[in-house]
């Protein structure tokens, strides 16, 4: 699928937030856990996220996606970019397992909070 560098960073950026919120502490939650964090932190957290979840949008099949909308995949679909990307890391079955979920969790966040596609020959 081809996604423009701003759909792209949005994505990533939406599902580092998500996993900023899950490994802070209960008194951040949201927004202020991803606010709590230095630069040097988001920056190592949007690396990390942005390798899991970059492979799986590139490998989406190509959608012709109308202005005004925002892509959409079917479940399969992305459960088969995320099995197409997670390769075989040697581990066992379990940890195999809790890998696709994780970043098929990570994938749905990400899609979930694209923008809207614009027209690209409006000049707005």
């Amino acid at each position: 699928m081809r996604f423009t560098e701003h759909e792209l960073t949005v994505a990533v950026t939406a599902a580092a937030k998500v996993v900023a919120a899950g490994k802070a502490r209960r008194r951040t939650k949201g927004e202020a856990a991803w606010d709590a964090l230095s630069k040097i932190e988001r920056y190592h957290l949007l690396e990390a996220v942005g390798s899991q979840v970059l492979p799986v949008l590139i490998a989406l099949p190509d959608v012709e996606v109308p202005a005004g909308t925002r892509p959409t995949f079917t479940d399969a679909q992305i459960a088969a970019a995320v099995d197409d990307t997670l390769g075989e890391s040697g581990v066992g079955r379990i940890r195999q397992k809790v890998a696709l979920a994780a970043r098929l969790t990570l994938v749905r966040t990400a899609l979930a909070q694209l923008p809207v596609r614009q027209d690209p020959d409006a000049l707005t």
